[in-house]
């Protein structure tokens, strides 16, 4: 048995195992110094990780003011609210603890469940929640962001008179040149993120300092007395913690981005972002002070007749983000705003083609198309993605028409995503050894604020939050069938054993009396042991139309749980005729079969452990290499079976999605004109009662 590394040398493969040879020093660098900080790496963790999070003020203190009285119990409670979530959410829970459980240095919702799937199989349901989670969130994260920073054009002058209509078609054209940009990748504009968000961070402490000073009581909101306060005694204040969650939906990205960035990098920044942003929001909340007994409300609450008869004082609500900015500097900001709202967008767009492309890997989404459009590191593309993305954001954009009424669904997703994050940490804890009281601990803690901020964002339902659940639940229900259908079918794969059926492979190589089918034939396997085969595969090489070769090579794929493996193993079960490839990859490893195959070959005939040559005379005078066809059996549903009914419904669900992905050839990167497809009927349940009644015929 030959067992290698595919980076090792490869003429065939060199423009591939390069950015592999690239990607693996660093790897090894992030697990031996994943607490070392550079100031590149710091610049770069500010461009890629905290669009989301640092845009959150933008948007923050208007969901909350919206409609309720401005008074201290008001603004110092939502306020304590913020900065203890920022602290035990953000900080604790994802800065000092998620970010231990990196995989290989890599972090994710789906590096995590890779890391403890092996524990309990259910625990790839928390994982598709949580991604669905992540990608709804991914359609709603920039409409909110690049429309709250567009309708701060309402707050110059020249400007106040621009109608919603008119801001939402700016809107929509921002978002259609991003999406339009991302098949051409982000390599010498990202270059740009970094120092734009620093810009961002420094901009939010100077606006926030500068306004402290308009009621210095402001730092009392430091306790956590008033966010208590806040919550049982003021009438309704439960329900605000809804608008307070907005202010850390961008904590996952900071899990998501480890392998971008690396722990130490990530935990410095946040300090410095952190910092910054609590400033700005006590900016923000010592400006409001100055306002108590005012009530301020969106355009759609004004118009209401009910809300004018209890507030018939109410003025049209100002975002206080851009309420804190001197006149001259206004426009400056908002430019300045709308950036980081692209960046944040860009983040989250990046995000979910990474959170889609580690979901194949680990089978649990429909094969798709990915280009990498640049060498640089993380950098692809999903065509198929960039267009949901786009139209979810802008059906986004055009139902909800103003950042006030998005921020009415905005959370309610994310806090799934973050309950499965828990539980699966949970998880990573018990599988580590951790103490059973700091693993309870960890469980009350976060449950208990997880599922408060779940039932106050559950309020958001009627208003819009229905549409993130309703989107969330489509992309689960895709992950569901993906997922569910493999295990149907693979409960009525018949795998036999392959030594049973190699005399007679052996004969029907040597049979010259059967046309020769191809001189090698390559078959995809499924069967993890080696000395198995599917009964699919001899059947179709022996029953179907007999398919003679000089030599049979069976390829199994195997996904493991890190991010970056790929290595293959040899067994050469009858020498130059039957042989087993394994390929052994990473779950972020693209499986280029077709050319990782060719490698193989290649070292195997410098080894002289396989003869390739053709074996037609005239072709082997000449050392003429034969011809290799790989052989795709594609499965359809037949009509003999007899199915439970949602089993059905998955099966039917199944090959409707895969109708429209990739297809398997394709998916494993082989070229067409080298494969060979074969339809082959899937009963994964027979019908076994056939009325079927024999009658003699009279006469």
């Amino acid at each position: 048995m030959a067992y290698r590394c595919l980076e090792a040398g490869c003429p065939f493969l060199g423009y591939f195992c390069r950015g592999v040879r690239f990607i693996q020093p660093i790897i090894s660098a992030l697990g031996q110094k994943l607490n070392s900080v550079t100031v590149a790496g710091l610049v770069i963790a500010l461009g890629i990780i905290y669009g989301d999070i640092g845009t959150s003020p933008l948007y923050v203190f208007t969901a909350i003011i919206n409609g309720r009285v401005i008074s201290e119990d008001l603004i110092l409670g939502s306020l304590s609210c913020i900065i203890w979530t920022l602290t035990l959410q953000t900080t604790i829970k994802y800065v000092i603890l998620t970010l231990k459980a990196d995989n290989r240095g890599e972090g994710g919702i789906f590096s995590l469940y890779a890391l403890v799937r092996r524990r309990r199989k259910w625990l790839v349901y928390p994982a598709m929640i949580g991604g669905a989670a992540l990608l709804a969130d991914g359609m709603i994260t920039p409409p909110i962001s690049v429309t709250s920073a567009v309708e701060g054009l309402r707050q110059i002058p020249r400007f106040a008179e621009i109608n919603q209509t008119t801001i939402m078609y700016i809107v929509l054209g921002i978002l259609a040149i991003l999406f339009f940009m991302q098949q051409f990748g982000t390599m010498n504009i990202g270059k740009l993120f970094g120092p734009i968000m620093f810009i961002w961070f420094a901009m939010l402490a100077i606006l926030g300092l500068s306004h402290i000073s308009d009621d210095w009581g402001i730092f009392r909101a430091l306790s956590p007395h008033y966010a208590i306060v806040l919550l049982t005694k003021y009438p309704g204040g439960f329900w605000l913690l809804g608008a307070v969650f907005l202010c850390t939906t961008g904590a996952e990205a900071l899990y998501s981005d480890l392998g971008h960035c690396g722990r130490g990098n990530i935990r410095v920044s946040w300090v410095f972002v952190k910092s910054c942003l609590i400033l700005n929001y006590l900016g923000q909340g010592a400006n409001l002070m100055t306002h108590s007994g005012s009530v301020f409300a969106n355009e759609e609450l004004i118009q209401k007749a009910h809300f004018l008869v209890t507030y018939p004082s109410a003025t049209l609500l100002q975002n206080p983000f851009f309420a804190i900015m001197p006149d001259w500097f206004r426009i400056i900001g908002i430019v300045i705003a709308t950036m980081a709202a692209i960046i944040a967008s860009q983040a989250l767009i990046s995000g979910s083609f990474t959170l889609i492309s580690e979901a194949m890997r680990l089978n649990l989404w429909p094969k798709l198309k990915i280009n990498y459009p640049t060498e640089e590191r993380g950098q692809l593309f999903i065509p198929g993605i960039n267009a949901l993305l786009f139209v979810g954001c802008s059906g986004i954009v055009l139902y909800f028409r103003s950042s006030s009424n998005m921020e009415a669904a905005y959370g309610l997703a994310i806090t799934l995503c973050m309950l499965a994050t828990s539980m699966l940490f949970a998880n990573f804890m018990v599988y580590h050894r951790v103490s059973k009281r700091w693993i309870y601990l960890y469980l009350i803690v976060y449950l208990t604020i997880e599922l408060s901020f779940l039932f106050a964002n559950l309020n958001k339902f009627p208003h819009g939050g229905f549409v993130t659940l309703i989107v969330g639940g489509l992309l689960f229900l895709v992950m569901y069938v993906w997922f569910r259908s493999r295990k149907i079918k693979n409960r009525y794969v018949e795998f036999v054993r392959l030594e049973h059926y190699l005399p007679m492979l052996q004969e029907l190589s040597n049979d010259m009396s059967v046309t020769k089918f191809g001189t090698h034939l390559v078959f995809m396997t499924s069967a993890n042991n080696p000395k198995e085969i599917e009964h699919k595969i001899m059947y179709s090489i022996l029953n179907r139309k007999p398919k003679r070769a000089d030599i049979y090579w069976f390829v199994h794929v195997e996904i493991l749980d890190d991010p970056y493996t790929c290595e293959y193993i040899v067994e050469t079960i009858i020498p130059n005729e039957v042989i087993r490839v394994e390929f052994r990859f990473g779950f972020r490893v693209e499986q280029r079969i077709q050319l990782m195959f060719r490698k193989v070959v290649e070292d195997m005939v410098l080894n002289k452990e396989v003869n390739i040559v053709s074996r037609y005379e005239s072709l082997q005078r000449n050392n003429v290499v034969g011809d290799f066809q790989f052989m795709v059996l594609e499965k359809f549903l037949s009509h003999d079976n007899e199915l439970p009914f949602w089993e059905r419904v998955i099966m039917r669900a199944y090959f409707f999605l895969k109708e429209i992905s990739l297809s398997e050839e394709r998916g494993f990167g082989l070229d067409p004109t080298y494969v060979t497809v074969e339809k082959f009927p899937l009963i994964v349940s027979p019908i076994s009662h056939l009325r079927l009644r024999r009658v003699n015929h009279d006469g």
